[in-house]
């Protein structure tokens, strides 16, 4: 059966037909479109016209190829406005429509790169990719990550794509630890197809945690520039074999900068030391498993946990009066100054969590405030 005659019947059987229909091109291409009409609608192909999205056409668009058919040329197709496509309409004299036609403009995928993946406690295996080029192709197109055991795997498709990043899927069945696995990802839509480069990792080298848990942050005695922190082991890996190192940050209250501690070690409790009087800070902790079941190589930062909220006590030394301005300035600012001396040392010395470097703090704290109430004494002294 040749095309018009096929056109012909179709019109039989329908009010008009647009051929052809709903067609998938390329941007930039040509398309002539017919819409043929029923001979027994008695309307004459000369009083139609056409519409794309909702916009008339030109007449100088169109040709009558005949008493039922009128064609309209469109040169150098834009992208489609939406996945669903560009309507091309057909409408009688009155503007009633006769018959319609979906385009679909567009590009065939390119490469997805910047393929990466990372498995929650070991418990599954999730990858992200970007689509190639600009990253949009304006049709549909299907993204489909594919994977195997290096040597001798069958090769299987990712079924949950229900993750909240876009462009990913989560592995959460039948993985295998301490065996290499190839992955990659395959973009196709009616226009082509494109795979991106293979990637080959072993899910302990890749393995990030839940954020810490229980982070709790309270004051250290009336120290008025310390707050202790404390958190729990990520629950899903307290039975593995790994050595877990740890991130804090903090910030003031009313900031978004955040300062970055990153010599905490794998304990679960640290100092800040440092910190304003009378100021509420907020604090996160976060997790990296190391050298978990002998890797050699560090796995992901989990997520930040969520913050949490403490203030440090107020400065007795700013809030008491005292008979001497001038003499309690000095002695403030002299005190500043040998903190500031003191953190110095330490940063440059010590370790910022270490046990030994907030033991050396404590002692120097106990013997600034007895110097400093020997210095009031002797000032008192004085002026009696």
């Amino acid at each position: 059966m040749n095309i018009h005659f096929s056109l012909f019947f179709s019109a039989l059987l329908h009010v008009a037909i647009i051929y052809p229909q709903d067609p998938v091109l390329r941007m930039g291409s040509n398309l002539t479109a017919s819409c043929w009409v029923h001979p027994d609608l008695g309307v004459h192909a000369g009083s139609l016209y056409w519409t794309l999205n909702g916009q008339q056409l030109p007449p100088s668009l169109y040709r009558v190829l005949s008493p039922t058919n009128l064609s309209v040329t469109l040169a150098g197709l834009n992208a489609s406005r939406q996945t669903s496509g560009d309507n091309l309409v057909c409408h009688n004299h009155k503007g009633h429509i006769l018959a319609g036609s979906c385009l679909y403009v567009g590009m065939p995928p390119e490469k997805p790169v910047n393929l990466t993946c990372w498995s929650r406690n070991t418990k599954d295996l999730t990858c992200s990719w970007v689509p190639g080029g600009r990253g949009e192709t304006n049709i549909s197109t299907q993204y489909t990550l594919k994977y195997k055991l290096r040597w001798y795997g069958k090769e299987k498709e990712c079924e949950d794509y229900t993750h909240a990043q876009p462009y990913s899927c989560s592995i959460t069945r039948d993985l295998h630890l301490f065996t290499p696995y190839e992955i990659w990802v395959e973009a196709s839509n009616q226009l082509g197809r494109a795979t991106s480069d293979v990637i080959t990792l072993d899910i302990l080298d890749v393995v990030t945690t839940d954020p810490p848990s229980g982070v709790t942050v309270s004051r250290v005695g009336q120290l008025e520039d310390q707050l202790s922190v404390r958190w729990e082991a990520p629950p899903a890996l307290k039975d593995f074999l790994f050595q877990a190192k740890y991130q804090i940050r903090y910030r003031l209250e009313d900031s978004q900068d955040w300062k970055v501690m990153d010599d905490v070690g794998n304990q679960t409790s640290c100092r800040l030391a440092g910190l304003r009087p009378g100021t509420v800070y907020f604090v996160q902790v976060r997790c990296n498993p190391v050298g978990i079941y002998g890797s050699r190589k560090a796995g992901i930062w989990s997520e930040w946990s969520h913050p949490t909220a403490a203030s440090t006590p107020h400065s007795e030394r700013l809030m008491s009066g005292s008979c001497d301005s001038k003499s309690s300035g000095d002695s403030n600012s002299t005190l500043r100054r040998e903190l500031k001396q003191f953190f110095g040392w330490v940063r440059k010395h010590a370790y910022g969590c270490s046990s030994m470097s907030m033991k050396l703090y404590d002692q120097w704290r106990v013997l600034m405030q007895k110097s400093h109430k020997t210095r009031n004494q002797v000032l008192q002294g004085d002026k009696s």
